[in-house]
This record gives structure tokens, sequence and C-alpha cells, in this order.
């Protein structure tokens, strides 16, 4: 009997030209809107974002995106195409890191709260144990151990469409806390139905 995955698996895209007949080829705005250095409209919006999304792959080819919360201001503009993000203490898998160390290409979703659009960083990334740079990420908090370090390759802004359909910043269509599973029940659901999978 067919399964919803064998119906999904069945069906796939396999080139780019499948996808790009089916979504259609994006607007000359869309396609030229890519720079690589920070100007001060994209300065102004990475001082006040308190939250990004970091994009990593490693060398193997596995991907993780890890979320990080931090202060306004927390990021430090090295020069108009690097900047410095503090790693603050966490629950040290390092998930992100060691993929950069296997492979620097990086992807950085930055979000403003109440801010419906965001802004993107691709670029390639390094871990700095630099006291000068530590020192100056030092912020409210302790002193970091290490910072990210991301040379841009591309810099973008993008539109509130995600933001809109999924209602983040409408309180009205914030759900009830109570029926969220809280980190720790799926933890303990996820660590018992651990499957071994062969591929």
């Amino acid at each position: 009997m067919s399964t919803l995955r064998d119906a999904a698996l069945a069906h796939v895209l396999s080139s780019v030209s499948q996808l790009e007949d089916l979504v259609g080829e994006p607007s000359e705005l869309v396609v030229t809107k890519v720079g690589n250095v920070v100007t001060p409209a994209v300065r102004a919006f990475l001082d006040e974002a308190r939250f990004m999304l970091l994009a990593t792959s490693g060398a193997d080819g596995t991907c993780d995106v890890s979320p990080r919360g931090d202060a306004r201001g927390a990021v430090l503009h090295l020069d108009d195409r690097t900047i410095a993000i503090a790693d603050r203490p966490g629950n040290r898998r390092v998930d992100n890191f060691r993929n950069v160390l296997g492979n620097p290409h990086v992807g950085l979703l930055f979000v403003v709260p109440g801010a419906s659009h965001t802004v993107r960083v691709n670029g390639r990334a390094s871990l700095t144990v630099s006291p000068e740079v530590l020192d100056l990420l030092e912020g409210a908090e302790a002193r970091p151990k290490l910072a990210l370090v991301v040379e841009i390759d591309e810099i973008f802004a993008h539109c509130p469409k995600a933001f809109q359909r999924s209602g983040l910043w409408d309180s009205d269509q914030w759900v009830d806390q109570e029926s969220v599973p809280t980190s720790r029940e799926m933890t303990i659901e996820l660590k018992a139905s651990r499957q071994v999978v062969s591929v």
C-alpha cells in the first residue's frame, strides 16, 4: 500500500529547469537586490537585531540551523564586509562551529523584534579567540570564549511575507503555551524514539 511518504518521493524535482518552470522567474529587483557591503541602512538594521538563525553545513554535507539571541548591538562590525558575533553560553554541542571548521560557508538570517522584514547574509565564517574582538563583545554578559567572524559574500533584505502569513508578531494569533510541548517533554520522547536508519 502506498504511503504519503512514497507519494511524495515519487514526485520529486530533479533539475533546476523543472524548478524554474514550476515557480517562474524572479523579478529584476529580486535578482539585483543583492550586495556584499554593509551599507548604513543595513548596519542600522543589524544593530537592532537581537535574534538570528545560523545555518551551516559540515564537510560531509550534513546541515544544521541554530538560533542565536543577544542584546541589541550584539553584531560587531569589523569593517564594511566583515562582522563578528559572540558565542554565548549554551548546551555546548557547538554543532554549527564543528561544521564551520569543516566547511566555512554559512547563512545567517537576522530578525528585529516586531519588524516583519529580515536581512540575510551569506559568507565564509571562522572562529576567533582574538582578545581585542572578545573584549568588545563582552556586553552585559561575561566575556565570550570565542566569536564567529563572517566575511560577507552576499547580503540582502528579505520581504515580510513569511512573518505576515505566520502572524508571528500578532499576539492575537499566539498559541496557548500550555498546548505547546516543553523542550524537556520533546527531548524525552526523542531520546526514547531514536531509530537506527540505514542510508
